[in-house]
């Protein structure tokens, strides 16, 4: 047996398939940016000697190793998250 729709479950119905549908590609794209911001890369680099020991030291009281510590400083110089904490300070003295 056939139900025959009113116009305003035929409206409900076609806007559940629009959702289904937006959903799905949201969905898709959403797992795309994860799986593409998962994605690493390995380099080599040159540092002064010097540098890396510092960093290594650094990383030590952190409580990570030097290798994430690099990684980690990076990611926030690329992401403008990285604060000079001197030009921060002078920030904070010409406010009050």
């Amino acid at each position: 047996m056939k139900y025959k729709l009113t116009k305003e479950e035929i409206d409900i119905e076609n806007v559940s398939e629009e959702f289904i549908e937006f959903n799905n590609k949201e969905k898709n794209e959403l797992e795309e940016i994860i799986n593409t911001a998962n994605l690493k890369k390995a380099i080599t680099l040159r540092i002064n000697e010097n540098d890396l020991e510092r960093i290594k030291f650094e990383a030590e009281k952190e409580g990570i190793p030097y290798q994430t510590f690099i990684t980690s400083i990076l990611h926030k110089y690329t992401t403008h998250q990285l604060v000079d904490e001197k030009l921060f300070i002078k920030f904070k003295e010409l406010l009050t």
